[in-house]
């Protein structure tokens, strides 16, 4: 079921900031279809465009703002796990699968156990 999309009458509308990313795309959903069936009241046409419009630079925002949140995290966990394998180097070991590391050693956490 689409959400219901308010209309200039409605005593108050939700903010589109307040929306779940989720519930802000439905919403969208919903008055995108109404203007495909074509059943959007004239009254409530520059609303409707109003309120999509807001909707669409919500998201954008939103988007743009994760992306910039991942850009930034992102390194930090390469960095991390950069150091992990110096760690792992530095042991003479890339971990218990027995294959070789990149240096050519063994990968055998504890050499001569089996």
């Amino acid at each position: 079921m689409a959400a219901r999309t308010p209309t200039p009458g409605d005593a108050d509308p939700v903010d589109v900031a307040e929306l779940s990313y989720a519930s802000a795309g439905a919403e969208l959903d919903g008055i995108i279809q109404e203007f495909e069936a074509g059943v959007v009241d004239v009254d409530r046409l520059v609303g409707q465009l109003e309120r999509a419009a807001d909707i669409v630079d919500e998201l954008d925002r939103r988007l743009r703002r994760t992306r910039m949140r991942v850009e930034e995290l992102v390194p930090r966990l390469e960095a991390v796990g950069r150091e992990d394998e110096a760690v792992l180097d530095e042991a003479g070991s890339d971990g218990p699968t027995g294959e070789p590391g990149p240096d050519g050693g063994s990968a055998t956490a504890s050499p001569g156990l089996f």
